[in-house]
C-alpha cells in the first residue's frame, strides 16, 4: 500500500487593533504531521484527556489537531484553523524530496 502525502493548511488570525492572518501549508505523510504538530497534541492533551495524541487518520488527525488549538488557545482572540488541502499517493510524486 503506498504511504499517502498530506496537504494541510494552517490559518492564523490576530485581531488586537489590527487584523492580521498568516497562512501557512504544511505538508507530509501522517507520521510527519504528527511529529510537527507534536507539541500542540501534546498541549492540548494535557488539558482534555480524550485528545489522541497518536490518531491513526488524517480524519482522526484533523479532529484531534482542532480540540488541541481549541484547548492551547483558551478564551484568546488569536485564533488557528487548520484544514486539509489535499492527499497525494506517495507513487504519484516525483523523485523530489517533501519540504
Amino acid at each position: 500500500m503506498a504511504e499517502k502525502i498530506y496537504t494541510i493548511i494552517k490559518k492564523r488570525f490576530v485581531s488586537r487593533g489590527t487584523e492580521k492572518e498568516s497562512i501557512q501549508e504544511i505538508t507530509g505523510t501522517l507520521d510527519y504531521l504528527i511529529g510537527y504538530f507534536g507539541y500542540t497534541l501534546e498541549v492540548g492533551a494535557s488539558w482534555n484527556p480524550k485528545i489522541n495524541r497518536h490518531p491513526k487518520t488524517i480524519k482522526s488527525f484533523i479532529s484531534n489537531l482542532k480540540a488541541s488549538l481549541d484547548e492551547k488557545e483558551g478564551a484568546c482572540y488569536n485564533r488557528t484553523l487548520v484544514e486539509l488541502k489535499e492527499e497525494i499517493k506517495k507513487d504519484q510524486v516525483s523523485a523530489s524530496p517533501i519540504s
